[in-house]
């Protein structure tokens, strides 16, 4: 009896530290079941690839990321990194005609030059990697806008192709995520520096104690680190066919996550490549599964931030449990690692049977489905796009699913691909970047789903209609009233929307075209506020600070408008004329207010009610106009009364 108990209780224990060495890949197998059970359209080929291609670039940022942990270090810049390693190369191969090759090894030098100057920072400065990094992220991002004059720059063809599929059905992303993994497995497992990286992580003051040079081996880590975010920023930018200035925002948070998730400790000294590959996996698994289901963006992240705390919390329980992570080449039973793997893919393939049978007799009417996959809802002009879709939805009787993408195109490409694999009617985009959502767009016409674009155009792609607002002639629109308000002299300042938005781009032009009539008006400054009212504030402010005395303040949105009436005070409307866009709730309040000189009005909910009347018949086989053009007006405190928005 004795012996059966003592069986038993060991029994129980292998099960348990088998668990808690194995965290991240029980929570990836529960996580796949849920998502399974819950989706008919999860467990699919293609959204199965679509999960890779999504996990990625996180997957290639967070490898590199890695090294940095296990040396019980932090690096906050690879998101900058990479979209500065990716800035370099598209600019150098286009603008000053480098050949393709001596460009990407050019954007990789950057990447490394970057890691360099963070490690020696951190070994020779004796700044905390924290602090040393964020300066990084700061400055890496300055200069990926101040090279690409904040403007997308398209991607030599030749370096794009590592966004497409090989045999048209695998990614290409999805080998070098593999590659890279490989990659980082051999460095950590089989190398001298690798070895050193778990030293380091362990007991810093120890490993120089026992003859490492510290501080040379930091700058190699950084440098690796810097090497994996170029890499990283390459794929992006494949995937996108051009190199945003903006890409990659928040990606080092994710990366870290990843990591955290995979088992590695912030303490250092543990963790390993396929842990990491699992927490990328994970996270990946989470966004595609939420989207699928119709969670909301916001949600999202609450959701996604759970599971990064719990991900911490389980590392505390382990080694409070005693569980020893294997670390990369420093022992362990491999084969019994091996088997666990085996056990994984063994459970996996179960549940695709299960599921397989569960939704196999399945059959939902997804001619009467639509995805909206808008730019942002941080922002009430997109807002009212949605409440105005939703509205159109609720009366045609069609399920319409939203999506947030967060001003993100790599997100947005997701968001596509996901509608994608669901199989749906149709499709509504609003496009981050009219360029950037080009090859993902081009998935949707592939798959034989007719697209419909709202507000902004896609490029290069075909869509059945596009319903917008002319941009370029609203911005004339601007320039002409604003002039003949200040009696076609004085001077003026511009706040810019999010550097590289197609948006921006073109209200700027219409209003910079539009001013050509009027010699007497100078423009004094243009910074950009990003779309966003707090920064339309403290730019406003700053620039107030080097030219008091301006007459007129053009703002690519009202947002940033209103944000610049808070700044200018008492002179808002009386000493200063301010002229917004987008014709808000908000801004029409201000309009009336009088402190707020006018708005060119865009009928925001009139753009997403339209879009979904088109794209209901898209659906249904009718015919739809190509181009739909909702007129834009400006309003004034004379004429507010009258428009209904």
């Amino acid at each position: 009896m004795a012996t059966d108990t003592l069986k038993s209780t060991t029994g129980a224990s292998g099960l348990r530290r088998l668990l808690l060495d194995n965290g991240a890949l029980t929570a990836l197998i529960v996580l796949v079941i849920a998502m399974s059970a819950l989706s008919g359209d999860f467990l699919t080929t293609d959204n199965l690839l679509n999960v890779g291609v999504q996990a990625a670039v996180t997957a290639i940022l967070a490898f590199g990321v890695t090294f940095v942990i296990v040396s019980a270090g932090i690096d906050l810049s690879v998101g900058s990194v990479a979209a500065l390693s990716a800035t370099v190369l598209a600019w150098s191969a286009t603008s000053q005609g480098m050949p393709v090759v001596l460009a990407v090894l050019l954007a990789i030098a950057t990447g490394i030059a970057c890691g360099l100057v963070n490690g020696f920072l951190i070994s020779y400065g004796k700044l905390p990697p924290f602090i040393a990094t964020l300066a990084m992220l700061s400055v890496a991002r300055g200069l990926s806008l101040v090279i690409s004059q904040g403007s997308p720059i398209a991607f030599p063809s030749s370096v794009s192709h590592l966004g497409d599929t090989l045999g048209g059905w695998l990614p290409v992303p999805v080998l070098v995520m593999v590659g890279m993994g490989l990659i980082t497995a051999f460095v950590l497992g089989r190398t001298y520096i690798g070895r050193s990286m778990y030293a380091i992580g362990g007991n810093e003051e120890a490993a120089r104690l026992s003859g490492l040079r510290v501080k040379k081996q930091k700058l190699a880590i950084y440098a690796f680190s810097g090497l994996f975010a170029a890499a990283a920023g390459i794929v992006l930018a494949a995937r996108l066919s051009s190199a945003q200035p903006q890409a990659a925002q928040g990606y080092e948070l994710d990366a870290i996550a990843a990591v955290v998730i995979g088992g590695a400790s912030l303490a250092g000294g543990t963790g390993k490549a396929s842990g990491t590959l699992i927490g990328a996996l994970i996270l990946a698994v989470l966004r595609n599964g939420l989207n699928l289901l119709s969670v909301s963006a916001f949600w999202q992240q609450v959701v996604i931030g759970v599971v990064i705390a719990l991900a911490v919390l389980l590392d505390t329980v382990r080694r409070k449990a005693g569980a020893t992570p294997v670390a990369a080449g420093t022992g362990g039973n491999k084969g019994k690692q091996a088997a666990t793997y085996v056990l994984a893919a063994v459970v996996a393939a179960a549940i695709v049977g299960a599921t397989s049978l569960l939704h196999g007799g399945t059959s939902e009417a997804k001619s009467q489905k639509i995805g909206l996959s808008l730019s942002t809802l941080n922002n009430p002009f997109f807002v009212q796009i949605r409440a105005g879709a939703q509205a159109e939805a609720k009366k045609l009787g069609v399920d319409l699913t939203v999506t947030d993408a967060q001003n993100d195109a790599s997100q947005q490409a997701n968001q596509l691909q996901n509608f994608t694999s669901e199989g749906l009617g149709t499709i509504i985009v609003n496009a981050v970047d009219s360029d950037a959502v080009t090859p993902a767009a081009k998935g949707v016409n592939k798959a034989g789903i007719p697209l419909v674009a709202v507000d902004r155009a896609v490029n290069n792609a075909d869509t059945a209609a596009l319903v917008a607002s002319d941009n370029v002639a609203g911005g004339k629109l601007a320039a002409k009233d604003l002039a003949e308000k200040l009696g076609g002299k004085g001077k003026i300042v511009v706040l810019q929307g999010q550097a590289g938005t197609s948006a921006s781009r073109e209200r700027g032009a219409g209003f910079t075209e539009g001013l050509k009539a009027y010699p007497g008006i100078e423009v004094v400054a243009k910074q950009p506020a990003d779309w966003d009212r707090t920064k339309g504030l403290d730019v406003m402010t700053n620039l107030l600070q080097a030219n008091p005395d301006i007459d007129g303040v053009f703002a690519e949105n009202d947002e940033m408008a209103l944000g610049a009436i808070k700044a200018l005070g008492s002179k808002a409307g009386k000493s200063v004329q301010v002229i917004g866009f987008d014709g808000t709730a908000d801004g029409l309040n201000a309009v009336k207010a009088g402190t707020l000189y006018a708005s060119v009005a865009q009928q925001p909910a009139e753009l997403g009610r339209i879009a979904v009347r088109n794209a209901v018949k898209v659906a249904e086989g009718g015919k739809v106009e190509k181009s739909v053009m909702v007129p834009v007006k400006v309003v004034t405190k004379e004429n507010v009364a009258d428009f209904a928005g």
